[in-house]
């Protein structure tokens, strides 16, 4: 799979929507696990309660960071960003954890579902963040081609 070069406004927006259904997806499945196999039978098997919080806190924090990523790049496209900031302060953890196998054991088959959705568009995150970051800075970008042929200055 070759590396973008560059992302542009209509695929942070596409990716954020995506971000936003499988964050609320992840929420919903991990509010209504709790409830649905209720607090008595979730008591008596300790380890599987303490599997199913750590595994919850990753899948929702993973997203969170996804979301934030998105959001800078949306601020940086709207113009509230500058490229500089976006770069020093807009990266994605590379080698974010995945989820423990052994843990997953305990999860629902619908509930391991989603974890595993959340790390795969983390990842497609990862991918698009380092195609990103390894352009040349000195190329221009589609956006500064496509002003210097309409004559667009930098200052309008």
């Amino acid at each position: 799979m070759s590396q973008p070069s560059t992302i542009n406004p209509r695929i942070i927006e596409a990716l954020y929507c995506e971000a936003l259904v499988l964050s609320d997806e992840v929420r919903a499945a991990f509010d209504l696990s709790c409830r649905s196999a209720g607090a008595d039978a979730l008591e008596s098997e300790d380890i599987a309660r303490v599997a199913f919080s750590c595994e919850a806190l990753r899948t929702t924090t993973r997203m969170m960071h996804a979301l934030a990523w998105l959001l800078n790049h949306r601020a940086y496209f709207k113009g509230e960003l500058t490229e500089f900031q976006l770069l020093r302060h807009g990266r994605l953890n590379s080698d974010y954890p995945e989820a423990d196998a052994e843990r997953l054991r305990f999860i629902d088959p619908e509930t391991r579902s989603l974890i595993g959705a959340s790390e795969r568009f983390y990842a497609r995150l990862v991918r698009i963040d380092r195609g990103w970051r390894q352009r040349d800075p000195r190329r221009p970008s589609a956006i500064a081609k496509l002003r210097e042929r309409l004559g667009i200055t930098a200052a309008n």
